[in-house]
């Protein structure tokens, strides 16, 4: 049995790991991929995706989604991805078109003309993820889940409180939230512990082109220590897979949409403000050594 996924990303250096990934491990059955502003702007997005497509000659179709969050300004992560989001590589330039319909359109109608649900994997601002919701809600019953890269229990990355993807887009993130799908949040808890390391970024190069790839543009990641390179939003695929791997707790996450905590995921950890209620089951640990052997495996099997 294959997990039927689409993927909402802002490729982004780690976003197109993910992507490699998603799109050759056998398990993973790739509907669709939709783009947001997020880590560059969405123009630059859609093209990162189309080139990874492009680059396995694989036929998953990609479409253009937001260009800005809801309603607070778009800030960007270019500083960590360079202007282009994804440099140190020369991807082909005959790039497959986008669909000629909207993110939220496309959505719709993959996850509508699925005979099995689907779920939704958000490695970007959760802009599209919110206004399909809005404008069409009856998709909801034909998600299983969402498990998307996002959130934190503790300190963020964009701002000591909030973690990029939620700060983006707040008021998208409460929407998905309260959506009442359930909802997996592979938050900074974990990424930030499942790092590359500097020996598995070292084996990667010589691996074989798609390993090439990885290293040239990993290597150009503004997010990273001596201990090695942060790879966010692969977490989720790795879940998808190896979910034993990755300890979870449920718990109600409410989404700061204002101030200067704005877009902290703030964890009811203690379970002492929603009646016992819970929407969200966020990873709080993993096993970081098997994430590193995962990730170099699955490189190694691809045949490119």
């Amino acid at each position: 049995m294959t997990i039927k996924i689409i993927m909402d990303t802002d490729p982004g250096i780690d976003d197109a790991a993910a992507l490699t990934m998603a799109l050759n491990d056998p398990e993973i059955d790739l509907k669709l991929i939709t783009s947001v502003a997020g880590n560059v702007t969405v123009d630059k997005t859609t093209k990162n995706a189309q080139k990874i497509v492009r680059f396995f000659n694989k036929k998953v179709p990609v479409a253009e989604g937001a260009k800005q969050p809801l309603i607070k300004e778009f800030e960007d992560a270019a500083r960590i991805h360079g202007e282009s989001g994804m440099p140190g590589y020369d991807f082909p330039e005959d790039l497959p078109k986008p669909l000629d319909v909207t993110a939220v359109e496309a959505l719709r109608e993959t996850i509508m003309s699925s005979d099995e649900k689907i779920t939704l994997v958000p490695t970007g601002s959760y802009t599209n993820i919110a206004l399909l919701f809005s404008e069409y809600p009856e998709v909801k019953d034909h998600i299983e889940r969402i498990v998307a890269m996002g959130g934190s229990l503790g300190k963020g990355n964009m701002t000591s409180a909030a973690e990029f993807n939620v700060f983006t887009d707040p008021d998208a993130a409460r929407i998905m939230y309260n959506s009442g799908i359930p909802i997996t949040m592979v938050g900074l808890d974990i990424t930030m512990k499942a790092l590359l390391t500097p020996d598995s970024l070292s084996k990667l190069e010589h691996m074989n082109e798609t390993g090439k790839m990885l290293h040239d543009i990993i290597i150009h990641d503004g997010d990273n220590s001596s201990d090695g390179i942060a790879m966010h939003d692969v977490n989720t695929i790795f879940y998808l897979l190896h979910p034993e791997a990755i300890t979870t707790k449920k718990m109600w996450i409410d989404i700061v949409t204002d101030g200067p905590a704005i877009g902290e995921t703030v964890g009811d950890i203690r379970g002492a403000y929603h009646d016992g209620q819970t929407n969200a089951n966020v990873c709080v640990d993993i096993d970081a050594e098997a994430f590193n052997k995962w990730f170099l495996e699955e490189v190694s099997k691809i045949n490119k």
